[in-house]
């Protein structure tokens, strides 16, 4: 682990080794009191958190980790051997009953999603993830699961309360009056309502945190689904490489976020899981911070001055968006405390490495490679 000079811990590098083994074999990030005699299941562990999450649950020791994911394993963004890997399509009723069968826990990520660009052009798609969280708190129910955490999102909020980049920070309660993003927003809230009523209706232990940004290595960065931090990291480097030194930013540089570091976004979603917590919950960075800071920060992790060109016809998104941990302190003591330059110097790093690793071997795909 690394230490800024500002005496927070930095990202810790040791869980960034190309060597799957090796990432395994690192201290566990969550350090709480578990029974490692259970069987996990995450759902989505083939995607950016979920593989992250997968790789901590195993370093704690869990006999069986049950990894299901919709893509073949080959294209998963961490694969490990030592878990129980399955492509399975958790849209399908009958898949949910098989990933759960003998499971005690099970943690619920998956879903047909993106960056603003993919969930502004593919709303229906977004929707269409109600079957996936729906199909899984059913057979969770018939199988008698133990304990099921379902990962939310920042888009439920009210987007009447995102109209200004100097935005007051949201608190659980500005979910209603129900007003959310168009499409994945209304995904995510009404599948927040599903948890809710099997725990109320069915006695089905449920644990939900609503996810504001989450970056970091072992993520999408190109192909249309990366969020901001990855999309301009990439093209911060390429326009380094190339020399053209210009990158083109989508909407006018002034809307407003928070970020978080996904080794903060594994430790929460477990403390969350294990909490008595039963109502949503945020889990985010309360950093705010324009686009154009987001930029400023970039350039310093590249070590590279950019031309910066507006594209205002692309999808921005709402103006501001920003955590109020305001609950999460109260419940848990905690709150993600990784700050955003010392994520993004980690996380531009390791992009760099894949695109010059890619440049290298003249592949055009990170599955081409081993990873």
């Amino acid at each position: 682990m690394e230490t800024r000079t500002n005496g927070r811990k930095g990202p810790r590098t040791d869980l960034l080794s190309p060597d799957p083994t090796e990432r395994i074999a690192a201290e566990p990030i969550y350090q709480g009191d578990v029974d490692t005699g259970k069987t996990v299941v995450v759902c989505g562990a083939g995607g950016f958190i979920g593989g992250h999450l997968v790789a901590d649950l195993l370093r704690q020791g869990y006999d069986t980790v049950r990894a299901v994911d919709i893509k073949p394993p080959a294209h998963w963004f961490q694969k490990f051997d030592q878990a129980d890997n399955r492509s399975l399509d958790l849209r399908e009723k009958e898949n949910c009953y098989q990933a759960l069968e003998g499971a005690d826990q099970v943690y619920n990520l998956a879903a047909d999603m993106g960056g603003m660009g993919f969930i502004e052009n593919n709303k229906a798609l977004c929707m269409l993830s109600v079957r996936i969280n729906t199909h899984l708190l059913m057979a969770a129910r018939d199988m008698d699961i133990g304990r099921y955490f379902y990962s939310s999102s920042a888009c439920v909020y009210n987007q009447e309360l995102q109209d200004t980049s100097d935005v007051e920070p949201l608190a659980e309660e500005d979910a209603y009056p129900a007003l959310a993003e168009d499409g994945y927003g209304w995904e995510k809230l009404f599948s927040e309502r599903m948890c809710r009523h099997f725990r109320e209706d069915f006695d089905l232990t449920t644990r939900v945190a609503r996810y504001h940004n989450v970056y970091g290595p072992f993520g999408t960065y190109d192909g249309g689904r990366e969020k901001a931090p990855a999309a301009l990291t990439r093209k911060a480097i390429e326009a380094k490489l190339s020399g053209s030194g210009d990158i083109v930013i989508w909407g006018d540089g002034t809307q407003t976020r928070s970020f978080m570091y996904v080794d903060d976004c594994v430790k929460g979603t477990q403390k969350i899981m294990h909490s008595d917590i039963t109502e949503p919950i945020n889990l985010g960075s309360d950093e705010l911070v324009t686009i154009n800071g987001l930029v400023d920060v970039i350039e310093k992790a590249v070590e590279v001055d950019l031309g910066r060109e507006y594209d205002r016809t692309k999808p921005q998104g709402v103006d501001g968006r920003n955590s109020d941990n305001t609950k999460i302190l109260q419940e848990l003591g905690w709150e993600p405390p990784t700050a955003l330059r010392d994520g993004m110097e980690v996380t531009a790093e390791w992009i760099e490495e894949q695109i010059r690793r890619h440049a290298e071997e003249e592949t055009t795909s990170r599955f081409a490679v081993a990873h």
